[in-house]
């Protein structure tokens, strides 16, 4: 059975952010997409918004491996571990996101964790 057109949009995302294409990612992504991160309170609420956020993970080493995408015409979901390094530090956790799509573009995005506490220890 082929993929739903909405997960092949999540998976490439995903992908394209884990081999550092933030364009590829970014061609992905809606205007106005709503961007919501673990532990950070206040969603990312542009496609700039966002830029700006992944800026300032410029000093972490990031890598996502998705094991599964599950996607309807409404949502995707997607389940990851991700390991992340600074310095001497490194966290590994685990992740749902799951995803709005609309048109091809990713316009909504809540992340979950096994960890929030860690994470929002980790990258402060």
């Amino acid at each position: 059975m082929a993929e739903h057109p909405n997960a092949t949009v999540v998976r490439e995302m995903n992908e394209a952010m884990a081999s550092g294409d933030m364009e590829g990612a970014a061609s992905r992504v809606a205007d106005d997409v709503v961007w919501h991160e673990i532990g950070r309170g206040e969603p990312r609420r542009s496609k700039a918004e966002l830029a700006a956020s992944m800026a300032d993970w410029s000093g972490y080493d990031i890598k996502y491996e998705v094991h599964d995408v599950l996607a309807s015409d409404d949502h995707v979901i997607a389940l990851g571990t991700a390991t992340a390094t600074h310095g001497d530090r490194s966290l590994t956790y685990r992740t749902a996101e799951i995803y709005h799509v609309r048109g091809g573009k990713v316009t909504e995005r809540w992340a979950f964790s096994d960890d929030t506490k860690a994470i929002t220890d980790f990258f402060g």
